[in-house]
């Protein structure tokens, strides 16, 4: 009766925590060029992939007015997924999008006019960790020989990261180590409180949830594992950044101020800034959640992306699937950097 009890309250509370990932859309207006000498507030259509602690810095930048300061206003809707958000951005519902750049990687090989441009990078790690039965202070990816893990879904980043870790460490995803890649994102934690499984590859908040819960022990980050990349970016459509720089650079300035804020106040400052974005959520949970994503280095100290990280995320995916980029896109065609060194720039004066 115990054991159904700890296990109910483990489903209730991540369900309670993920169904805040969902994000409301006001009505669409029709887009145009927006006219930055207008006094008034620009609206900015924002699509986040999902609603995550992650990505705190974006929220911090809402909630302290940051883009007021530059004088737009966020119409803030969440994707449910990389491929929701970019089908917002180009069917115009969203004027930028935020999500991984694997899917501007994409959207670039389909041959496509107008494709969309990465402009900013707010995370550069992966964002999961391993939770195991047990605490293990000596873990060693070799270990998972013989074991089983819930993953993610098949073709996904977080599982293609995992299946990538574990190759690195010479174990072959499905042949030395069982992958369940067959349940829904909220099913994860619940599956593995139920004992499916040796070990489950969650994101925060779900993973100190099952630490809190006593179900499980965190023994290894996913993100220090594959290292350094632009795990989620900012983008629009070539057309809109070409028809609206000033936009695009004062909603960067806006990220860049989030980052500088976060950078220069404790964990628990940031938890209390954009706890409004997870009503119901324990402050002591989302702090100790914000010291983990900070001591790995997850949160990006500028908004530049690097050739070199972008390889390594398309390296991780090619060893997933060769074929889901046939061609490497030239790095200068789908990644500027102009808005985000400048924003270093205005930032300071």
């Amino acid at each position: 009766m115990k054991k159904k009890y700890k296990l109910l309250k483990i489903i209730l509370s991540t369900l309670m925590v993920l169904s805040l990932f969902t994000g409301c859309t006001k009505k669409d207006e029709d887009k145009k060029e927006v006219k930055v000498e207008n006094k008034e507030k620009v609206t900015i259509r924002l699509n986040e992939v999902v609603r995550s602690i992650f990505y705190a810095p974006m929220y911090v930048a809402i909630n302290k007015g940051l883009f007021a300061e530059e004088g737009l206003e966020i119409e803030l809707s969440t994707g449910q997924g990389a491929d929701k958000t970019m089908q917002q951005v180009l069917s115009g519902n969203a004027d930028i999008g935020f999500s991984g750049p694997e899917q501007v990687i994409y959207i670039y090989n389909q041959g496509r006019e107008d494709y969309p441009v990465l402009f900013a990078q707010l995370t550069k790690t992966d964002g999961s960790f391993l939770v195991g039965r047990t605490d293990e202070p000596d873990f060693k990816w070799e270990s998972l020989k013989g074991k089983t893990i819930i993953g993610g879904r098949p073709g996904g980043v977080p599982e293609m990261t995992l299946e990538y870790v574990l190759r690195n460490h010479g174990l072959k995803p499905g042949e030395d180590v069982s992958i369940i890649t067959n349940l829904a994102f909220t099913a994860t934690a619940g599956a593995f409180g139920a004992g499916t499984g040796d070990y489950v590859a969650s994101f925060e908040p779900t993973a100190s949830i099952l630490e809190k819960e006593k179900v499980g022990k965190i023994v290894a980050s996913l993100g220090k594992a594959s290292g350094e990349m632009p795990y989620t970016c900012f983008f629009s459509t070539k057309s809109y950044m070409d028809k609206n720089p000033e936009i695009i650079q004062k909603f960067t300035n806006a990220i860049y101020k989030g980052q500088q804020w976060v950078e220069s106040h404790s964990a628990k400052e940031v938890a209390e800034a954009v706890v409004s974005f997870f009503p119901g959520s324990d402050i002591d949970l989302l702090t100790s959640v914000v010291e983990r994503y900070r001591d790995q280095g997850s949160f990006a100290k500028d908004l530049t992306l690097q050739e070199s990280g972008l390889e390594r995320l398309m390296d991780i995916i090619q060893s997933y699937k060769a074929d889901l980029i046939p061609t490497r896109p030239p790095y200068e065609k789908i990644v500027t950097n102009k808005f985000a060194e400048e924003a270093v720039q205005q930032v300071k004066k």
